[in-house]
C-alpha cells in the first residue's frame, strides 16, 4: 500500500456515465470533505457516446454537479460534488486523454465501460473477431474499445518512462481486475507488442474490486426537486440510492488516496464479497427487470409482484445458497435477500426497467450462468435459477416482435442471431444453444428441456397474473 502524502497525484477515470459520478467521484468528494486534497481527478470518454453531452455540461460547470441521494424511507439529501477537476472532451485519437494518462503524476486510471465493454467469451478470452476489437487492432479510425485507448496510454508511458500505474476496473465482472488484464494482454499479443506486455506486467497492477450503488437513469423530475431546495442552473445533476459500497484489493502499483477514511474497504482478496454481490444483487436485478418488462412496468419498484418476489427468494435460497456454500461463503441468506429486495423496492429511486435490462446478454452470461453451472456440477437441476433465463427468453421474444415498451439497448446484440433464433422451427432450442448466452452450459444434458419447462411455468404464471388484474 502506498498512500499519497506530499505531491498532488492524478486519478484519471475513463467512462463519464452516471455510476462513476455517483460512486467513485462521490467517494473522492467525501475524502476532500475530510481535508485531504492530495488527488486531482480527470474525467474522459473513450468513445463518442451519449455521455459526451454530459462531459460538455460538466466542463461548462467546471466539473461541479449536484448529487441527490435517496434513503429507503424516501429521505432526500443533496450534495455538491466538486471532486472532478478536469474534463477531457473526446476526440477520435483521444489526444488529451492520452496526454493526461501518460503524465508521470497520473497514478491511477479507473474505468467503467459496462460488462459488455470487455468483449470476453465464456472462458474469459478476448473476442478477437468482434468488429470493435478488430478495428482497434488494425487502427481503423477512431478508438472503439478500452483496450485501444489504454494501448495508446501505455505506449506513451513506456516511451516517457512515466512510472508505475494502477489500472482499476469498476465494472461488475467476476475478478474484474484479472479479467480486464487477461483481455488487455490478449489484445497486445494480437497487436504483436510483447515489449508492451512486458512493460505492463512490470509497471502496472489491476486490483480486483466490487462496486455497489443503484444509480437510475436521469429523470427530469429531479430539476423540480432541486428547485424546491433553491438549487438552480445545474445542467448535470443526478440521483442515486443512499447505500454505497466499494471493496478493493489493496494491490496498488503506486500511490493511492486514503479512501478507507470514507468507508472504502481495502482487503487482500475480494472474491467472496464479489461473488455474493453478483449472484444476489446483480442477477436478481436483471431477472426483476425482465419480469417488469413482461408485465409492462416502467420502474423496478413496480416490478415486484408476489410471484416475482417469490422467484427471487427461491433463486437465492435454493440455488445461490448452495453455490456460495460450496465456495466457503457463509451468509445469512434470508437477511441478505430481504435487504436486496428492499433496495429494489425503494419507490423513490425510480430506477427504470429499460436501464436495468440494457446489456442483458453479458449480464445473463456473467451473473446467472455461473449458478447454473454450479448446480449442474452438483448434479442438481437448477429449477429456481432457470426461471431467470426463461424470463430473458420471453423478454427477447417481445423485443424481436417489437412488443417491448421501450427500445432495448445491448452492445453485444450482434453476438447472437436474434432474427434467426425467433424464426427457427424451435426458437427455444435455438435460444438454449447460444454460446454467447450459455457457454458450456448449453451442452449440459437435458438443459434445453429444463429451460423449456421453466419457460412454460413462467409463461403460465405471467398469464395468470395478467388475468387477475
Amino acid at each position: 500500500m502506498h498512500i499519497s502524502k506530499k505531491n498532488i497525484s492524478t486519478w484519471l477515470h475513463l467512462g463519464a456515465g452516471a455510476f462513476f459520478r455517483a460512486h467513485q467521484a462521490w467517494y473522492l468528494n467525501q475524502l476532500r470533505r475530510e481535508g485531504n486534497n492530495d488527488w486531482h481527478m480527470a474525467l474522459a470518454n473513450i468513445r463518442n457516446s451519449s455521455t459526451q453531452k454530459t462531459l460538455q455540461q460538466l466542463k461548462a460547470q467546471h466539473g461541479r454537479y449536484t448529487l441527490e441521494t435517496i434513503s429507503p424511507e424516501g429521505e432526500l439529501n443533496y450534495e455538491t460534488i466538486d471532486a472532478v477537476d478536469q474534463i477531457l472532451l473526446w476526440d477520435s485519437r483521444l489526444a488529451s486523454t492520452v496526454a493526461i494518462g501518460a503524465d508521470p503524476s497520473t497514478k491511477i486510471i479507473s474505468f467503467t465501460v459496462t460488462e459488455g465493454g470487455y468483449f470476453l467469451d465464456d472462458d474469459g478470452h478476448l473476442e478477437l473477431s468482434h468488429p470493435a476489437v478488430r478495428a482497434d487492432l488494425h487502427d481503423e479510425g477512431e478508438i472503439n474499445t478500452l483496450y485501444g485507448a489504454l494501448t495508446l496510454i501505455l505506449i506513451a508511458r513506456q516511451q516517457q518512462q512515466s512510472g508505475p500505474l494502477t489500472l482499476l476496473c469498476c465494472d461488475n465482472l467476476r475478478q474484474n481486475g484479472d479479467s480486464f488484464s487477461q483481455g488487455m494482454i490478449e489484445f497486445l499479443t494480437a497487436k504483436q507488442r510483447p515489449d508492451l506486455i512486458d512493460w505492463m506486467q512490470r509497471n502496472t497492477s489491476a486490483p480486483n474490486s466490487m462496486v455497489d450503488r443503484i444509480t437510475p437513469k436521469f429523470d427530469e423530475a429531479l430539476y423540480a426537486r432541486l428547485q424546491k431546495q433553491g438549487i438552480s442552473g445545474d445542467a448535470a445533476p443526478l440521483s442515486c440510492e443512499s447505500f454505497a459500497r466499494w471493496v478493493i484489493e489493496d494491490h496498488f502499483a503506486s500511490d493511492r488516496p486514503e479512501l478507507e477514511r470514507v468507508g472504502v474497504e481495502f482487503v487482500d482478496d475480494v472474491t467472496t464479497i464479489e461473488e455474493a454481490k453478483i449472484r444476489l444483487l446483480n442477477a436478481s436485478h436483471s431477472g426483476i427487470a425482465w419480469a417488469g418488462a413482461l408485465h409492462g412496468r416502467r420502474y423496478i419498484d413496480e416490478s415486484l409482484p408476489g410471484h416475482v418476489t417469490n422467484w427471487i427468494r427461491d433463486y437465492v435460497l435454493q440455488d445461490v445458497g448452495a453455490a456460495l456454500q460450496q465456495r466457503g461463503v457463509e451468509l445469512d441468506l434470508p437477511a441478505e435477500c430481504d435487504s436486496v429486495l428492499a433496495r429494489f423496492g425503494n419507490r423513490w429511486v425510480r430506477d427504470t426497467v429499460a436501464r436495468v435490462s440494457s446489456d442483458s446478454i453479458a449480464k445473463l452470461h456473467g451473473f446467472i450462468v455461473p449458478t447454473l453451472k454450479d448446480c449442474y456440477g452438483q448434479e442438481k437441476i437448477p429449477q429456481a435459477t432457470l426461471r431467470l433465463p426463461a424470463l430473458f427468453f420471453l423478454f427477447m421474444q417481445r423485443h424481436h416482435n417489437g412488443d417491448l415498451p421501450f427500445s432495448y439497448e445491448d452492445r453485444a446484440i450482434d453476438s447472437m442471431d436474434v432474427d434467426g433464433i425467433f424464426s427457427a422451427r424451435d426458437p427455444l432450442a435455438a435460444f438454449a444453444a447460444q454460446p454467447a448466452l450459455f457457454g458450456t452450459v448449453r451442452r449440459q444434458n437435458a438443459f434445453a428441456d429444463h429451460l423449456r419447462s421453466a419457460v412454460d411455468e413462467v409463461e403460465s404464471t405471467l398469464a395468470a397474473s395478467h388475468k387477475g388484474r
